[in-house]
């Protein structure tokens, strides 16, 4: 299955939101139910100062780049409009790939 890296940014001021929102967010993430795509790495960035969180970076497998696509539309990052712009790529996985 190919892989693909999601890069979110939020919107400016939607810290608030981002905490309020993160638990459902990591529930989503990890629900077999909830979508076809399997999270591999994940975890917010963050700003200058190393702490404050400011957008995602996801690692995914999905059989299709438009699989990926209503995966990010269904987090519910996404459906609380915290993301300035969302960035999805195929990605092709050189250095520390696991083992097939």
């Amino acid at each position: 299955m190919p892989y693909f890296a999601l890069f979110g940014t939020d919107k400016p001021g939607m810290l608030d939101v981002r905490l309020a929102t993160r638990p459902s967010h990591r529930a989503y993430l990890h629900d077999p139910t909830a979508h076809d795509v399997k999270v591999l790495h994940g975890g917010p960035t963050a700003a200058d100062d190393g702490v404050t969180m400011n957008g995602s970076l996801l690692v995914v497998e999905a059989e299709s780049l438009d699989a990926v696509r209503r995966f990010a539309a269904g987090d519910p990052y996404a459906k609380a409009g915290i993301f300035e712009r969302m960035e999805i790529r195929p990605w092709l996985w050189a250095t520390g790939r696991p083992a097939p």
